[in-house]
């Protein structure tokens, strides 16, 4: 069980009516409580919760039009993003109590702030390496409108300025990353055809690389549906057209590709989590055409090129730089 999830059953009176759980873990949480619902943003924690509890979790970006009587955020990483969260869930909640609960270590001291243009918020429990917090909605606010919360921002690339669109909780919001930049500067010799964007955030090198090479199918492709939100938005931006996909990892992505492009995650939360990364690396040979490339960037730290040598028999360093090294790799 979650130590957030623990906390929570500490205090098992305040959760007893319908009660929305708002980025839930993948737990047994919703087993604990009968009355509860989720919502979940997270393709890998959707299909984990659907696989126990059919029918219980909302997926997608915008709150669940179900009525509830409480709610309980679990803090994200993103403060944009928490900021998102508590003001959907409290414009439906007038009166009534909402709570955030999230580590220490993940800021939910700090954090508990954002509960106070509600009402007055008090600490109910500090468990787990966790914290607790329940505020009585007073001051409901306005229902926010998460279009108007994106951070619009342009790339000038060689083919004309790309606009990018960003909504919270999507990585790098607002900015392009060192590490997107760096491989958006080698885009060159790309073998041609379907092109995977894996891990595609906003959309940046899904975009770049459908706009440079138009006559290649493109794939975007993201656990987090925030992500492939923002990436559909970039790509409406600059007039271009792809597949999103929201999906658990690589698994997920089509096969017989003949490129696949990544700057892939190492964070999942507070946590480091290479699994996703891990797991691309391990299976992505078998989604690409012979002659198809495999090109990523990491940070240099992380000992990538032995897991590609592993399956490709061969990786080459394209390319390093502001800490990152691009590697690319292809089947034979």
């Amino acid at each position: 069980m979650d130590p957030r999830s623990e906390v929570l059953l500490r205090q098992p009176e305040y959760f007893q009516g319908s009660l929305l759980l708002v980025g839930l873990p993948a737990d047994e949480l919703l087993g604990e409580l009968p009355n509860a619902h989720g919502w979940c943003w997270h393709a890998g924690d959707q299909a984990t919760l659907d696989a126990r509890f059919e029918g219980r979790v909302h997926f997608g970006i915008e709150l669940p039009e179900r009525a509830f009587d409480t709610a309980v955020v679990f803090l994200p990483k993103s403060k944009e993003l928490a900021d998102y969260l508590l003001n959907a869930v409290a414009a439906r909640l007038p009166g009534a109590d909402v709570f955030l609960v999230g580590e220490k270590k993940g800021g939910i001291e700090g954090a508990s702030k954002q509960l106070i243009p509600f009402g007055k918020p008090r600490k109910l429990d500090s468990a787990r390496h966790c914290q607790l917090w329940q505020v009585t909605v007073l001051n409901a606010p306005t229902a926010p409108v998460l279009a108007d919360l994106a951070q619009h921002y342009e790339l000038p690339l060689a083919e004309g300025p790309l606009k990018v669109v960003s909504l919270p909780g999507v990585f790098s919001h607002g900015r392009l990353d060192r590490g997107s930049a760096l491989l958006l500067e080698h885009l060159d010799k790309l073998p041609s055809g379907h092109v995977l964007d894996f891990g595609c955030g906003a959309g940046v090198l899904g975009a770049a690389v459908k706009r440079r090479y138009p006559h290649n199918t493109v794939t975007l492709l993201d656990v987090d549906a925030f992500a492939t939100a923002s990436s559909r938005l970039t790509l409406a931006a600059n007039g271009l057209e792809a597949e999103v996909i929201t999906g658990d990892g690589i698994d997920a992505a089509p096969m017989g590709l003949n490129s696949i492009l990544s700057n892939p995650p190492f964070h999942v939360g507070v946590h480091t989590d290479y699994h996703a990364t891990e797991n691309l690396l391990q299976k992505a040979v078998k989604h690409l055409k012979t002659g198809g490339e495999l090109r990523l960037v990491a940070n240099s730290f992380l000992r990538y090129q032995p897991l590609i040598e592993e399956q490709f028999g061969h990786c080459t360093v394209k390319a390093q730089g502001q800490g990152f090294r691009i590697y690319s790799a292809k089947r034979r």
